[in-house]
């Protein structure tokens, strides 16, 4: 996080009376305009604001005030802070403005169907909703679900993509590791597949038998003669035809 200066204006006119710093200095120490400190130094601007000195409060050392006096061109920088506090880290549900409270259920729907890994409890995150919310955009039992549109959540300004991304890769680290093959789990090959779908098995394949009923003639019997052929047609003339 940038450090930045703590009342700028109480700090130009601490440093307009009490040091011999040109009005650029202390304007672009201060991040004000050159004609706002020599209004401060006329007068005419900040009248009723009392002077804070930066050295007293940290943010500026009095050698940099000694070298900026002793070279116009050089321009002071901000002290180091001694102590760094921490940002506090937010709990609870997202903030989310009046303005934009309305497009909740559209970003919902759009996290409901583009990232279904994500929990109620990250989409709350994201959002800033409840969970009954959450449960009747899903179940298509909301109050408006016929007029919802599907809106990404980072559009409509709800949450960041930055966000966004963390939470679905959360959810993606939480999910179940697809199924393995077992190590000793080898594939068919097209013979043997053909083989078990006819209820052959590999053996019987090899073999040369066939499963009766199929209509296929065995691959051991040998092939009929046409004798055999022709007495087995006469055998199925009625008797009226000899008459």
């Amino acid at each position: 996080m940038s450090q930045s200066l703590l009342m700028p204006k109480a700090t130009a006119v601490w440093l307009v009376d009490n040091t011999a710093l040109s009005f650029e200095q202390i304007a672009a120490f201060c991040t004000l305009h050159p004609l706002e400190v020599q209004g401060i130094a006329d007068g005419d601007v900040a009248g009723g604001i009392m002077g804070v000195n930066p050295v007293q409060n940290g943010q500026l050392s009095r050698e940099e005030i000694e070298k900026a006096e002793a070279d116009p061109n050089y321009r002071m920088k901000l002290s180091e802070p001694k102590v760094r506090v921490a940002v506090a880290k937010r709990k609870g549900p997202r903030y989310t403005p009046i303005s934009r409270r309305n497009e909740r259920p559209n970003a919902i729907k759009w996290l409901v169907r583009n990232h279904p890994e994500l929990k109620d409890a990250q989409i709350m995150r994201l959002v800033g909703t409840t969970k009954s919310t959450i449960d009747s955009v899903r179940d298509n039992t909301h109050w408006n679900s016929a007029n919802l549109t599907p809106m990404d959540p980072v559009t409509l300004g709800l949450c960041s993509q930055i966000d966004l991304d963390l939470e679905v890769k959360r959810a993606s680290k939480d999910a179940p590791a697809p199924a393995e093959f077992n190590e000793g789990t080898t594939l068919l090959t097209a013979e043997e597949a053909l083989a078990r779908a006819g209820g052959r098995s590999h053996a019987d394949t090899e073999a040369g038998f066939e499963p009766e009923g199929t209509g296929r003639p065995h691959a051991a019997d040998d092939e009929p003669d046409a004798e055999s052929v022709f007495a087995s047609l006469k055998s199925l003339k009625p008797d009226h035809a000899d008459e």
